[in-house]
């Protein structure tokens, strides 16, 4: 099994991780209610997808 020969650098393996980052998620609006979702998702508050109901949602009333 391979050994370093040397330690890493701090400044070494931050500069490899300055990659490792989360992005935040692409929302868009609900053509139904408008409310934000994700792409390709049923949307959570009124149970659409693609301009049919696929479920059902109970709302808090």
């Amino acid at each position: 099994m391979a050994v370093p020969a040397r330690r890493t650098s701090k400044r070494r393996k931050r500069l490899r991780r300055t990659h490792f980052v989360l992005s935040a998620k692409n929302l868009s609006r609900c053509p139904n209610c408008g409310a934000a979702i994700q792409s390709h998702r049923i949307c959570p508050q009124c149970g659409y997808y693609r301009g049919k109901k696929v479920l059902d949602v109970k709302t808090k009333e």
